[in-house]
């Protein structure tokens, strides 16, 4: 491909040093740097390039197309050259399209969400939301989180009005867990629920982190649910999400809704000059028989799992963004590329 565009412009170049007059200025003109011209022609290809390879193809194109420019604006400075207008009595070129307006699309986030949703609707789940708002009823206390547990301490959340352990207290939710409690208290099983939606945490803001984010949850609960539904629900999504050949992996873990519980992995490049590296999506797991007793399931009778992810780690594993922060700082250089 460099090769390709070194041949142009040398061509270009040696073409124009013959031209010597005004018209034939203008068909050189529309020959290299029109919009049907051979630069055009040439950047067409640049789809087909290695994605390693594309800054730098990219790149040597820019130089060419300014270089031409730069040549043929002192060529035509050199001839008296002025530009066709039919004030001048010069021609236009009517074949030549116009230059398509700039066409902006939905943010990188609110697509892989919209996405995330269409895999998982494909699977028979429904989506539901709840606010952002909430109250620890919901956020902890039907979770099984206890008074002591470290994710309730106050420096942890973002209260709203009242203070930790106070049943007045509004919270901005940490987790969209509130929203299969919610659902659960409205409705009876069988339940097949995500819940996408913003949360937000007092992290440090850094790669990976940030104080708000975006999760989707996941809540099935019928009778004989089993380990095998929830794994296997997780290891279709990675595939028919990210390809056939992802490879992803559940370790044990501990949460204090589910268990037993995970951490579900997926092996993922961020940068395509270093190797993939496990990152961990989400937790999962079954859902606790204490849960089910906080919103009056008979847990005698239902069985259920549970999951959640982070949607800008999947943003992040998708489509090769090293840092969460890119996601955010709307640098339309980011953007255009995602």
């Amino acid at each position: 491909m460099l090769d390709r565009i070194d041949d142009l412009e040398r061509e270009a170049l040696a073409s124009l040093a013959d031209v010597d007059s005004a018209e034939a200025l203008e068909r050189w003109r529309i020959a290299h740097l029109g919009a049907k011209g051979a630069l055009k022609r040439v950047a067409a290809g640049l789809k087909e390039v290695p994605r390693e390879e594309k800054p730098a193809v990219g790149k040597r194109l820019n130089e060419v197309k300014a270089a031409l420019e730069s040549a043929f604006e002192a060529k035509k400075a050199g001839l008296g050259a002025s530009t066709p207008s039919r004030a001048g009595g010069a021609h236009l070129d009517m074949t030549e399209p116009g230059l398509a307006p700039a066409v902006g699309r939905r943010h990188v986030l609110s697509r892989v969400r919209e996405e995330l949703v269409d895999v998982f609707g494909r699977m028979g789940f429904e989506v539901a939301e709840g606010p952002e708002l909430e109250d620890e009823e919901h956020n902890f206390v039907k979770l099984n989180m206890p008074p002591d547990h470290p994710g309730r301490d106050p420096i942890d959340n973002f209260y709203i009005e009242g203070e930790a352990h106070d049943a007045a207290a509004r919270m901005l939710r940490s987790q969209t867990s509130t929203v299969q409690i919610r659902v659960m208290e409205t409705r009876r099983p069988p339940l097949k629920i995500i819940s996408p939606g913003r949360v937000y945490r007092p992290d440090t803001v850094d790669a990976t982190h940030s104080f708000m984010f975006h999760q989707l949850e996941g809540l099935y609960v019928d009778r004989d649910v089993s380990m095998v539904d929830l794994s296997t629900t997780l290891f279709q999504f990675a595939r028919a999400y990210f390809g056939a050949d992802a490879e992803v992996r559940l370790t044990p873990s501990y949460f204090p809704f589910t268990e037993p519980s995970a951490e579900f992995y997926m092996k993922i490049r961020l940068r395509p000059d270093e190797p993939a590296q496990w990152i961990e999506l989400g937790g999962c797991g079954m859902v606790d028989p204490a849960v089910f007793e906080a919103v009056g399931y008979d847990p005698e009778e239902w069985t259920g799992f549970a999951f959640g992810f982070g949607i800008e780690r999947i943003a992040m594993g998708k489509h090769g963004v090293p840092d969460i922060r890119m996601l955010f700082e709307n640098d339309l250089r980011v953007l255009e590329q995602l």
